[in-house]
Parts: C-alpha cells; sequence; structure tokens
C-alpha cells in the first residue's frame, strides 16, 4: 500500500489489499469540514492508483457515520459579504463534488460501513458508495430540507436510483430519520450487521467483491454506473469497447490457459 500521507482528520489502515478509510472527528459525529474532504479526495485518488489496493471501505470513528456538511463551515459561509455567498457557494460546491466523485468513481469496489447516524451529506457519501452495510441501529436521514436546502452530495442522483422516485422524493422531502431495518426493506442500504462485526462483515465482503480482473471491475463498474442515463445501444457499445480491453489483460490470458489445461489432463 502506497497511501503514506500523514492526515489529521481520517484514519488509513490495510488488510488483504482493502482499504479501510476512517472519518476521524467524533467528537462532531464526523462532519465533514474543507480539510476532510481534502484528506477523503487525497486517500481515495491514492487508492486509486495503488495497484495493491483491491477494494475500499469508508466508515466513522466513534459513534456516528458521519452528521454531514460542519454547521460552523456554514456560519462563516452566511457571515461572508453578501456579494461574495453565491460565487463562495459555487465553489465550495465545486469542491464537494470533487469529493463523491472520488468515491463513486473509484474502478474499485467501495463499501459504505455505515457504524452509526449518516445524515445530510454523510448519507449522501454513503450512497455513493457501491454498497452500503448498516449495523444495527443506525440512523440516517436526507436532513437538508431542514436546514433550508437541497441535496448537494448527489443524494438526488443516486437515492432513486436505490428505492425509485417517489420514496426518494418522499424521503428528501420529509427529511425524516430512517432505521437501518426500514433502509434494508426499502433497499436503501444492502445489508445490516451487528455492531461489533460491521468491519469484520465488510472486509469480507470487499474481499469477494474484488477477486475478480481489476480490469474487468473497473470497467464493469463504469458501465453499470451510467446504465440508467443511457440507451441499449450505448451500453452494447461501451461493452464491446470494455471487452476488448480485457481481451488483453493477463488475467484473462491466464484464466484461458489455466481452463485449458485444466481440460487437457
Amino acid at each position: 500500500m502506497t497511501i503514506h500521507q500523514k492526515f489529521e482528520y481520517i484514519g488509513i489502515s490495510e488488510n488483504k489489499g482493502v482499504v479501510t478509510i476512517t472519518m476521524n472527528r467524533p467528537e462532531v459525529r464526523n462532519a465533514i469540514n474543507d480539510q476532510m474532504r481534502a484528506e477523503l479526495i487525497s486517500a481515495f485518488d491514492a487508492a486509486g492508483a495503488d495497484l495493491a489496493v483491491r477494494a475500499v471501505i469508508l466508515t466513522g470513528a466513534g459513534k456516528g457515520f458521519c452528521s454531514g456538511g460542519d454547521v460552523g463551515g456554514m456560519r462563516a459561509r452566511l457571515d461572508a459579504p453578501a456579494g461574495e455567498v453565491a460565487f463562495n457557494g459555487w465553489k465550495r460546491q465545486g469542491r464537494t463534488h470533487r469529493g463523491v466523485a472520488a468515491i463513486h468513481g473509484l474502478g474499485k469496489p467501495v463499501i459504505a460501513a455505515m457504524n452509526g447516524a449518516a445524515f445530510g451529506l454523510g448519507l449522501d457519501m454513503a450512497l455513493s458508495c457501491d454498497f452500503i452495510i448498516a449495523a444495527r441501529g443506525a440512523k440516517m436521514a436526507m436532513s437538508f430540507i431542514k436546514r433550508g436546502l437541497v441535496s448537494d452530495g448527489g443524494g438526488m442522483y443516486f437515492l432513486p436510483r436505490r428505492v425509485g422516485l417517489a420514496k426518494a422524493k418522499e424521503l428528501i422531502l420529509t427529511g425524516r430519520t430512517v432505521e437501518a431495518e426500514e433502509a434494508l426493506a426499502m433497499g436503501m442500504v444492502d445489508r445490516i450487521a451487528e455492531p461489533d462485526s460491521l468491519i469484520a462483515e465488510a472486509q469480507t465482503w470487499a474481499e469477494e467483491l474484488s477477486q475478480g480482473s481489476p480490469a474487468a471491475i473497473a470497467l464493469t463498474k463504469a458501465i453499470l454506473d451510467k446504465t440508467f442515463e443511457s440507451t441499449d445501444e450505448q451500453v452494447f457499445a461501451l461493452g464491446r469497447e470494455a471487452q476488448a480491453i480485457c481481451y488483453t489483460t493477463a488475467e484473462h490470458r491466464q484464466s484461458v490457459e489455466d481452463f485449458l489445461n485444466k481440460t487437457s489432463k
């Protein structure tokens, strides 16, 4: 693993090719400030570039997964001169979207291990992962409406794809709190684990998801993430291009040789 940066607000650990990135501001339920966002981007970029990393788990330190954006940052934004608020907000949104894109666009399986409450931007970040495993008792809410805001971290894109458009509208417009069991029933999360076994189960799942060819996994993710916006012809075309790349990989060549050697005996 080549993630050697020193981080203040996130922790990094590695086990069998699976990197666990832990948001580490437990005193504020891992609320995201500018520095944590920058550190998350750096960590995900490094995980994407490291060939030894096969999958990533995103989790939170302490009792919460992530309570959302840092309220102190919201106050500073509002205290800016009136003529600068909109442009400052536009720039901040660009950084937020860069962070979500670093998670969603990683060419490796990403699992959110939701160890506790995930509200607002924290829930958006979990939804941007490929899979979510939630600790029993975890709570989540699209709480933006209660701050007079819209979901700005991709939730309006990711949530309808998980629960359907009408249910997504209901959850976003009410901002109501959902418990892990209800979230599982509606497809908002994929699995539930006991709190003490959450990371271990996420680790096992990550290992299972990342056994295949890295090229095939990355290309498959990239295509699947476009399927709802693409026509069948576009998906087929992307599949042809991806398959042509896979034909050239060492993993494909080795798997064919192994199969033929076994059947020739």
